[in-house]
């Protein structure tokens, strides 16, 4: 590791030239250097995702977290405060335990979803599944048989294997059989569901009124051991999703008229309305205090795992850079903010409302650099549409150590982002908020909002790249002594290109 890091400092010194005509930058060495010899990051991964643990919106631990990030930052000589921007319903996740009690005895994997009902007890009852009814009337007539009985409303996996296993392994022809048979499959079962006449969302609750026990999901991830964890919609039963190997075991022997049971104990409370907050961290600027750079991260996770990958990585990224930058740049010329976002999983609610709480700031803002997609070392960043991107983004590269900068694709001028992270509450207003995309590391199958997104997955020597690289993007777009135009694209037929509309944030979430 000591090689690596002076190999990585090395790099550094060996740029050429640097920002604004100079042939040396202190400023720059001085960033990889505390980065690599001095690194932190290990020991916020721990303290967060160990200790405080996922982030559901609502929840104590993201209030706990909240207080943690102030006091590193505290610690770190970092004007920092929480912003309140609205309340959320309040809910704190309990244990599960679920065991297949009959016709053997069997512990199953499997967890609550987020908001689920508590249990005052215990429940054992057999499992029955989602009938294929002709119609909404045959569904009505159907439902009392669902009465004291947990009910399994996803389909049976056609293959617990991902895609990849079959490709390296499997001939052609099973490859395309399974497949086929997986979209047979995939569309019948929607069919079921429609045919009822609720959707997703509403069975569970018309399931709940005919006194259904509880609901069983699978929501697999297309990885091995990964489902997805989101939240339940009913409100006096238990949601659990169970892991695809022991669903499909349930879905068998219930398919084969085995009569199976369960016994189901899930705890939560349910805590009210409760504060949210955003973030906000500060080094004030010394010649222009009121423009502005900022970093971006959202500090919100679904909490299946530890919202290791999503998004804490991002969280760790931006506060790693912002301690860098206090040692390295303690006096920027631009004001540098932070901004660790809340709700962003139920919608950029936290951004959304930033913007429209800080109009000044969204005004004056040089630029914003957001990372929220993995563990990955950052490989493309786009100019979002605005037209004088490239001149900008890419004088602040050219200081970048090569060996990071070479892996990094860019797309200019690009296409505005209309969702997906808290950039896009930005872009949508004309402010120049740019992602900082990284590689994959199978993210969208095995960490992203997933029960196994933990502490292990996190690649320390990305991270470390990329807490450089947006220490460096920061630094020199405080520097710049130019301001980012906001002059928008235009495409071939010399039109503006399409922008996406601003959304109002929801700040009284969760209780619909």
């Amino acid at each position: 590791m000591k090689n690596f890091n002076k190999l990585f400092i090395a790099a550094a010194l060996c740029i050429s030239s640097s920002a604004f005509g100079q042939t040396k930058n202190a400023v720059v060495d001085n960033i990889v250097k505390e980065a690599t010899e001095n690194s932190q990051l290990q020991t916020l991964a721990h303290e967060l995702l160990d200790g405080v643990g996922p982030r559901l919106v609502g929840t104590p631990q993201f209030d706990q977290a909240g207080k943690w990030a102030l006091e590193k930052y505290k610690a770190w000589g970092i004007t920092a405060r929480q912003e309140k921007w609205g309340d959320w319903r309040g809910w704190e996740r309990g244990i599960s335990h679920i065991d297949m009690v009959y016709p053997r005895v069997h512990t199953i994997e499997g967890t609550q979803l987020a908001w689920s009902p508590g249990m005052k007890k215990p429940v054992t009852a057999e499992i029955i599944l989602l009938a294929d009814v002709a119609d909404s009337t045959a569904f009505a007539n159907w439902l009392p048989k669902v009465k004291g009985k947990f009910v399994m409303i996803s389909m049976n996996p056609v293959s617990g294997r991902p895609d990849d296993n079959w490709k390296e392994f499997a001939l052609s022809g099973s490859f395309d059989k399974m497949k086929a048979e997986r979209t047979a499959q995939s569309d019948a079962w929607r069919n079921r569901i429609k045919k009822t006449g609720y959707t997703s969302r509403t069975l569970p609750l018309a399931l709940e009124k005919a006194g259904a026990a509880g609901i069983i999901t699978n929501y697999w991830s297309q990885g091995f051991g990964v489902d997805k964890i989101f939240a339940a919609y009913t409100k006096t039963i238990p949601t659990v999703d169970i892991a695809l190997e022991d669903y499909g075991l349930l879905y068998r022997l219930t398919e084969k008229n085995e009569k199976p049971r369960i016994t189901i104990h899930t705890e939560s409370k349910e805590l009210g309305a409760k504060p949210t907050f955003n973030v906000i961290g500060e080094i004030k600027g010394a010649e222009k205090p009121n423009e502005y750079v900022m970093l971006s991260a959202h500090f919100d996770s679904w909490d299946g795992g530890t919202g290791a990958t999503d998004n804490g990585t991002g969280t760790l990224t931006m506060m790693e850079a912002m301690r860098i930058l206090k040692k390295a740049y303690p006096k920027p010329k631009r004001t540098i903010l932070v901004g660790h976002w809340s709700s962003e999983e139920q919608g950029l609610n936290g951004s959304r409302a930033f913007v429209e709480d800080h109009p000044e700031i969204v005004a004056n803002l040089q630029a914003l650099f957001n990372q929220d997609n993995g563990t990955g070392r950052v490989v493309n960043i786009s100019g979002q549409g605005f037209a004088k991107a490239a001149d900008f983004i890419g004088k602040w590269l050219d200081v970048v150590p090569d060996t990071i900068r070479h892996q990094i694709k860019t797309n200019f001028p690009g296409a505005p982002g209309g969702g997906g992270s808290d950039f896009a509450s930005f872009v949508a207003v004309g402010a120049p908020g740019f992602s900082l995309g990284s590689n994959s590391w199978s993210y969208g199958n095995y960490t992203w909002h997933t029960n196994r997104d933990t502490y292990d997955k996190i690649v320390f020597d990305d991270l470390r790249s990329n807490a450089i690289l947006t220490a460096i993007l920061v630094y020199m777009a405080s520097e710049d002594p130019n301001k980012l135009p906001r002059d928008k694209a235009t495409d071939s037929s010399g039109q503006t290109i399409k922008w996406p509309e601003p959304a109002k944030a929801n700040r009284h979430g969760g209780f619909e």
